[in-house]
């Protein structure tokens, strides 16, 4: 099994974005996930049998399905990694890999990222994630 979540953000008005700081952005969310899910996916292959065995989980974001003002290079990042899950989806599931695309819609809870006082529910569950993360896992292959 292979989870995919680094952060890359850059925020900013679109016209003042540095181009350099984009591209990273783009390069660290979508490319940095072909290149991981493909070696993955080498991995998963096994050699002379119709199918093989694993699963690739890729975390989205909301701003992969809309983007949001003043956050440009990390909808163009989360678009692009959503694309490339639906694909590998349609290619490697009838191969006997899973594929999953997450959208967690929000920051998650960290030892240096905790809740602020006045609003207790303002970050994620990691345990939460991972609890949904692991119910896919178990997912029948019909579904």
């Amino acid at each position: 099994m292979v989870v995919y979540n680094p952060p890359a953000r850059v925020r900013g008005p679109f016209v003042e974005l540095d181009p350099e700081a984009m591209a990273r952005s783009v390069q660290v969310t979508a490319i940095g996930a072909f290149y991981v899910a493909q070696e993955a996916a080498k991995r998963m292959q096994q050699a002379g049998r119709k199918e093989g065995h694993g699963a690739i989980l890729l975390t989205g974001a909301s701003a992969g399905v809309k983007g949001y003002p003043q956050s440009t290079a990390f909808a163009m990042g989360k678009f692009a990694l959503r694309g490339l899950a639906q694909s590998m989806a349609r290619e490697l599931h009838p191969k006997g890999i899973h594929i999953g695309h997450f959208v967690i819609d929000g920051g998650i809870r960290s030892a240096t990222r905790q809740d602020a006082p006045d609003n207790p529910d303002s970050l994620l569950d990691p345990d939460a994630i991972a609890e949904s993360y692991w119910h896919f896992l178990q997912q029948d292959r019909s579904a």
